[in-house]
């Protein structure tokens, strides 16, 4: 194990983002390997380590720093390193990541279901991407079902923005009215020349405008044709009509 212990701490510095130090080493080697290492002897394979990444060939080298030692770039590859920050740094975040990162900073903590339903689509992308720009961070786990993740504002977001803490957020209310609408908005009232009607108010209508329109309102009645009444006929002719009863034809024979 002695033989590996340089390739050992090289893993540990390199996979750190932060300096590690000679105890946080001593500590994960013990858990690890279940053996004591004592302190010089970390230290002498740091040393190889460093004399190892001081030759040319190499573009990076351990550094002691805060206590501990890290990775770091030499400083004659610091101009190509600042040009390719420069050039991360000028991508902007899309409208999509921004609403996102709004509804965070003004929710936090909160989860990501409560994004999606606010903003009406998922979120998995634009949270993933904040993720990566270290402008939001994971704080905690929800109590509902499934205890989600919840998000919220990393220090990078606060130095990003220039804001002290997260209450120097401006606040709903501040926001004017022609900074949050689309569009002019209309004037209140509007001039009234040469005869046209005001804001509000219909234009006056047309005579023949009119007409239509009572001849569209009045109901139009089917008219039935009326029946003449009948006047009675009269006695004679309804007697002329009818023939004689034998009574009758033997008094008119007596009659002759």
């Amino acid at each position: 194990m002695t033989d590996k212990l340089e390739q050992q701490i090289e893993a540990l510095i390199f996979a750190s983002e932060a300096p590690v130090t000679v105890k946080e080493m001593q500590a994960a080697l013990k858990e690890a390997f279940e053996a004591d290492f004592k302190a010089e002897e970390i230290e002498e394979a740091i040393e190889r380590l460093r004399q190892k990444y001081a030759d040319e060939a190499f573009a990076f080298e351990v550094v002691p720093i805060a206590g501990g030692y890290q990775f770091m770039s030499k400083g004659a590859y610091h101009p190509i390193i600042g040009v390719w920050l420069k050039q991360r740094m000028k991508k902007r975040l899309s409208r999509a990541a921004l609403e996102t990162l709004a509804i965070i900073a003004y929710k936090q903590p909160v989860a990501k279901s409560e994004m999606e339903k606010i903003r009406g689509v998922s979120c998995d992308y634009s949270v993933q991407k904040l993720l990566e720009k270290e402008l939001v961070t994971i704080v905690g786990r929800g109590e509902g079902p499934g205890k989600p993740l919840l998000y919220g504002t990393s220090e990078k977001f606060m130095d990003y923005f220039g804001i002290k803490d997260i209450g120097d957020l401006p606040k709903p209310k501040d926001f004017k009215t022609p900074d949050s609408e689309i569009g002019e908005q209309a004037p209140i009232e509007e001039e009234v020349a040469n005869g046209a009607p005001a804001a509000g108010e219909s234009p006056a209508e047309t005579p023949q405008e009119t007409a239509q329109a009572e001849e569209q309102q009045t109901p139009t009645e089917t008219t039935e044709p009326q029946q003449q009444p009948q006047t009675p006929e009269p006695e004679s002719q309804l007697a002329e009509e009818l023939p004689a009863t034998p009574q009758e034809q033997a008094q008119q024979t007596e009659e002759e």
